[in-house]
């Protein structure tokens, strides 16, 4: 087994597929979206700008980062059901746009992989193309905005939210992050793009096992 990349902008089904193709071929699954959550939440806590990579480099500064069973923990606490808050969100695309952060947070998901044996399905944004660019499965998955704002309306933190609104915000973040100078939000060359609007989380998990099989 090899690292299996699974990009692609939010509302796609990534960790849906990602978790099942995981417990399919008995791997480990990183989300990597979530270090730049958790960076964005210490950032916060810290009361840095998230536009100002000094800052955020600062609020990392010997802090400890680590995904464990699915869980993102901070110096050893599980912050994972902050991630999502809505000040998180509204932050973490300037956070992710920055090259040191990224740098830093790379350097994060590959030891996590390493550690772990090499072989693992990992998800993001950049996986791809900047994390693990040599993989031979590199996977994009995208999706009409009107499915993934609904499917967005269905998660827990986005109880009672407009569809219109969400759908607003997931072009914005979109857009931040496919125009950033670092890392955007694209389709490695070799990726198999993969449109999961009209696909059932089972038909997509297929398709991906069928292209581990042909490696």
């Amino acid at each position: 087994m090899v690292v299996v990349a699974i990009d692609g902008p939010s509302g796609v089904g990534k960790t849906t597929v990602s978790k099942a193709v995981a417990d399919a071929l008995g791997v480990p699954h990183l989300d990597t979206g979530s270090y730049y959550r958790v960076a964005t939440l210490a950032t916060l806590r810290a009361s840095g700008d998230p536009a100002a990579e000094s800052e955020v480099l600062d609020a990392l500064d010997d802090r400890s980062i680590d995904f464990v069973d699915g869980r993102l923990h901070l110096d050893g606490s599980d912050v994972s059901g902050l991630l999502r808050n809505d000040d998180v969100t509204a932050a973490v695309s300037a956070v992710a746009a920055h090259a040191g952060v990224r740098r830093l947070l790379v350097e994060h998901q590959r030891s996590w992989v390493a550690e772990r044996g090499g072989s693992a399905i990992v998800e993001g944004r950049d996986i791809g193309t900047v994390v693990f660019p040599h993989t031979p499965i590199k996977v994009f998955l995208t999706a009409d905005p009107a499915v993934r704002a609904r499917r967005r309306a269905a998660d827990a933190e986005a109880s009672g939210r407009d569809i219109g609104e969400i759908e607003t915000a997931l072009m914005a973040r979109d857009t931040a992050d496919s125009t950033r100078e670092v890392a955007p939000l694209q389709p490695a060359a070799d990726a198999v793009v993969i449109d999961t609007s009209d696909l059932s989380v089972a038909d997509v998990v297929r398709r991906i096992l069928d292209l581990v099989g042909a490696v």
